[in-house]
């Protein structure tokens, strides 16, 4: 087993030629797990071997976290209708499973501007044509299947795919109240809720969009502290502030932190001390509102190396994945550069393995809440 080679790049992992975006965590034996929080585990390199990725589970769970997103795209589980392959998500939840670990599900209906990605037998559906017994089965074999599943998130940064298209929404409200439904009678104790960019929804004033699509179990949000241009324009004090705005927003529903970071990148304005400062924050934060947080998990481990991240990271929370090989960003250089910065320095150790004071101060912070 351990000279065989998977390659992982930045919660993407191939695994025998086939590409599958995923996000696994570690656990600890000596200490219980903080079901709660999680963290995006992922490789500096574009190569490792399976004794390397031991030794990297190894280092997360040792903070004590209990916690991974697995982001499953359909065409890769359902390839032929009616026809699943497993051969990937088994390894990967079997590693979950291992580690104790519980499990959120990224099931991609929409990410941002784009929709799926879908099996070729679906072809390019647009919302209302997508199909809620189709989306069913395809969740109910997978949740048959993975009993360490225990949240799902249909559609993320679902603000960009209704800001200028706002008559959608009653349609895909429709969709997912009627897939809501049929999978709560089957797996009654599995939650569904939807995932926001918090920063874009505060940036482009779009908190009522968030509002309309409050539905399900929880509402997730994922989280920069940067301005329309990527850049960081934040305290972390302020950041907190952003934060709190989450329950102002959705009043009624729990709130999950599906993605939530800081960049040490100087190119955007970000340095180590202000991502241990609002580490620093973000816990207390947690602490004061435990009782309305469904989840919050970090992203994310390891740097990765510059101007690598927004194509390999295949658009993950803060963007559309567009798989034909373009970012989904438009056209303005400047803002993918400045993505790209952030994106590769929010790990908590650097490409090289050095751990910032953000990776010692993360595992200080979830030592004294457990």
């Amino acid at each position: 087993m351990d000279k065989k080679i998977l390659v992982i790049m930045l919660g993407i992992a191939v695994i025998t030629g086939v590409l599958l975006v995923v996000v696994v965590s570690g656990f600890d034996s000596t200490k219980k797990p903080n079901e709660k929080i999680g963290l995006v585990i992922n490789s500096p390199h574009s190569s490792v071997s399976l004794q390397q990725i031991d030794e990297i589970f190894s280092d997360a769970s040792s903070t004590g976290i209990g916690r991974s997103n697995i982001y499953l795209f359909w065409n890769l589980v359902e390839p032929q209708r009616g026809e699943f392959d497993w051969k990937q998500s088994d390894i990967l939840m079997g590693l979950n499973e291992k580690n104790d670990l519980k499990v959120t599900l990224f099931f991609s209906v929409i990410n941002g501007e784009t929709l799926g990605p879908f099996p070729s037998w679906i072809g390019k559906p647009s919302i209302n044509s997508i199909g809620e017994d189709r989306l069913v089965s395809v969740l109910d074999a997978i949740l048959s299947r993975y009993d360490i599943i225990d949240t799902v998130i249909i559609a993320g940064e679902t603000e960009s795919q209704f800001r200028y298209y706002e008559q959608n929404i009653p349609v895909y409200k429709e969709l997912f109240s009627g897939t809501y439904e049929k999978l709560k009678e089957k797996h009654p104790n599995v939650k569904f809720g939807n995932s926001f960019a918090l920063h874009n929804v505060l940036n482009k004033n779009l908190e009522h969009i968030v509002t309309d699509l409050s539905v399900g179990d929880f509402v997730a949000f994922s989280y920069f502290p940067v301005d329309s241009l990527n850049d960081i324009v934040k305290t972390p004090q302020k950041s907190k502030e952003d934060l709190l705005k989450t329950f102002e927003i959705v009043p009624d529903k729990k709130v999950g932190f599906f993605e939530i970071s800081w960049s040490t990148s100087d190119f955007v304005g970000g340095s180590s001390e202000a991502q241990q400062d609002f580490l620093k924050e973000l816990f207390e934060f947690y602490t004061e509102n435990e009782s309305e947080i469904e989840f919050m998990t970090w992203y994310r481990q390891h740097d990765r190396s510059e101007g690598t991240c927004v194509t390999e990271r295949q658009a993950i929370g803060d963007t559309s994945i567009d798989l034909g090989g373009n970012s989904g960003l438009g056209s303005s250089e400047y803002v993918i550069e400045r993505l790209n910065y952030y994106i590769c320095n929010a790990g908590l150790i650097d490409a090289n393995g050095n751990p910032k004071s953000g990776w010692h101060e993360f595992k200080n912070q979830i030592e004294m809440i457990n």
